[in-house]
């Protein structure tokens, strides 16, 4: 499953069940390396996109080479939604007063 000359074909799915939740994986190989209790929680994969990953590569929310290691060593990487910041949730929560 090695890269070839610091390239790797990846297919990028989609959670069905969570927003902003992403499985990275070699193209070659597919879904065979994920593990089935994880795709259970992931819910059905919808492909959302193929691109060549370089180590360099410019991602939105990972390091290509970050997520090229763990598909090396474990066949897949995990992309997490954000984490909410806790002040936005707890602003969120609290009533608005009307202050004068």
């Amino acid at each position: 499953m090695t890269s070839l000359n610091g390239k790797l074909l990846c297919e990028i799915y989609k959670s069905a069940r969570k927003d902003e939740m992403y499985l990275y994986v070699d193209k070659r190989r597919g879904l065979e390396d994920v593990p089935e209790a994880l795709l259970e929680r992931f819910g059905q994969p919808v492909s959302a996109m193929t691109l060549i990953l370089t180590p360099d590569k410019p991602l939105a929310r990972a390091k290509a080479a970050e997520v090229m290691a763990a598909i090396e060593e474990k066949g897949f990487y995990l992309q997490m939604p954000p984490a909410k910041e806790e002040y936005l949730l707890d602003l969120y929560k609290t009533p608005t007063e009307a202050r004068y």
